[in-house]
């Protein structure tokens, strides 16, 4: 199972997709009254997108579907892989003659492409970008459409949850990162660990809940690092706890886990709370020790072994994922054959695979040398994309003629979608609207990627 981990919203393409020009023509609306944001990356930047949308809203902007027609455009950027970046470049660029013809259109560039500081560099390749601003940051924007309508912005923007969510919503716990792994920009871009407050949280679960959701996911970065910075000293099994108090909330799940920080309480918490699902996202990014520690992980293999074991020990069903990253600075072929090894010892449900490509003002852009050749890098990725494919296939056949729990999400192509407790993508047909629906189906056909059945019944 193979999953990039790179999201869009709005008229840009998938990773693997070319991109088409995004802006449609069409009658442009008068004043600061619509708004577009288009979005790349983790879901972090999607909670971004979705909370700068709220605040938009409560303004009196309405979302629009193209950047023609939007007052405001919103690129919110990722710099986590080359691809990521490319994309949200070639995007950008595609505005340069729409900012001449519409030149009180406000155009942002927010999210991870923008460092503490914009550079001379960022200003004179985007001189048609109005505003610079890093994740999280909606204040200079805010300011500018504030002013611009004659209002108080602050006066009129409350909670920033999404005032029309979906089934499921993101909801982000903690933002940054403190741990500089060698590979990785965040922590330079998104800042260091900060906890948001568990009550602060539990409010907006409940007002997510009123709306209309079913679903949450907690994020962050270092998801179970959560509230190591607050004075009281929460951790994640105190959020999880506090959050599976709000009535009408009927599932919970968390991510992005690392493995310094998945302590046994949390696992415990995790395997007796009902609402909390047993799903857990824990990166490992390579099979060897030597790669590893290059990598400034601050464990072995053997160490996440162990981990995996005890979090099996508690949840004997626990949907598992993971991260890897193939061709690491100086990996050899008998350590890329130790991350093939684990694949095969720890058999994970879903696997995010991603090329490494060094990302300028990093630890291994600044001291270590990208020397395996593009040509290894896509062999090595295939070697594990048909593993993993075969490892998925195989667990997801042991679903077959079983009944399971799914949460309704949407509809695609004539079909029900929704999610298993373990992330498991189901679809099945029904002439009733399920949408928000717990149901259960029996499964009657299996793939690595998907599983289809028929409605058994409704919760």
């Amino acid at each position: 199972m193979v999953d990039i981990r790179l999201e869009t919203r709005g008229q840009v393409p998938s990773a693997n997709e070319s991109i088409p020009h995004p802006f449609p023509q069409g009658e442009r609306g008068v004043g600061p009254k619509s708004y577009y944001i288009w979005t790349i990356g983790c879901q972090m930047n999607v909670a971004d997108s979705q909370r700068l949308g709220s605040a938009l809203e409560q303004l009196g902007l309405r979302q629009v579907g193209d950047a023609q027609n939007a007052d405001v455009v919103v690129f919110n950027s990722c710099v986590v892989r080359q691809s990521a970046e490319d994309k949200v470049a070639s995007a950008l660029g595609l505005m340069r003659p729409l900012k001449r013809e519409q030149p009180d259109k406000v155009i942002a560039l927010m999210g991870c492409m923008v460092g503490p500081t914009v550079s001379k560099e960022m200003k004179r390749r985007f001189p048609y970008v109005d505003l610079f601003m890093r994740p999280q940051e909606y204040k200079p924007l805010l300011d500018v459409v504030g002013e611009r309508l004659g209002v108080d912005w602050e006066g009129c923007v409350g909670s920033l949850a999404p005032l029309q969510p979906d089934v499921s919503s993101y909801v982000p716990i903690i933002h940054g990162c403190d741990l500089f792994c060698s590979f990785c920009i965040i922590p330079y871009r998104r800042g260091r660990q900060m906890s948001r407050t568990v009550d602060e949280i539990v409010w907006e679960v409940q007002h997510l809940v009123e709306r209309g959701v079913k679903e949450v996911t907690l994020l962050g970065q270092t998801v179970d690092a959560y509230g190591l910075d607050l004075a009281e000293k929460p951790d994640l099994a105190d959020l999880l706890t506090a959050v599976h108090g709000v009535s009408g909330l009927q599932r919970v799940r968390f991510l992005t886990s690392h493995p310094n920080y998945m302590t046994d309480r949390i696992i415990k918490t995790v395997a007796d709370l009902p609402k909390v699902c047993e799903l857990i996202n824990l990166p490992i990014q390579a099979g060897d020790d030597t790669v590893l520690e290059t990598m400034r992980r601050g464990y072995t293999r053997a160490d996440y072994v162990r981990l995996v074991d005890r979090i099996r020990m508690a949840m004997p069903g626990v949907g598992l994922h993971t991260d890897i990253i193939v061709g690491f600075c100086g990996e050899t072929d008998e350590q890329f054959a130790q991350t093939v090894s684990l694949l095969e010892e720890v058999r994970f449900d879903k696997v995010h695979l991603a090329r490494y490509s060094t990302r300028p003002g990093t630890i291994a852009e600044r001291k270590m040398v990208d020397d395996v050749p593009e040509r290894v890098k896509d062999e090595r990725l295939q070697v594990l994309e048909k593993l993993q494919t075969r490892i998925a296939t195989e667990r997801n056949a042991a679903y077959l003629m079983k009944t399971i729990g799914v949460l309704v999400d949407g509809h695609e192509s004539g079909k029900w979608k929704g999610r298993t407790r373990t992330d498991k993508l189901v679809f099945f047909e029904h002439p009733r609207d399920l949408l928000g629906k717990l149901v259960d189906v029996e499964v009657t056909h299996t793939s690595a990627w998907a599983l289809q059945g028929k409605l058994a019944g409704i919760q």
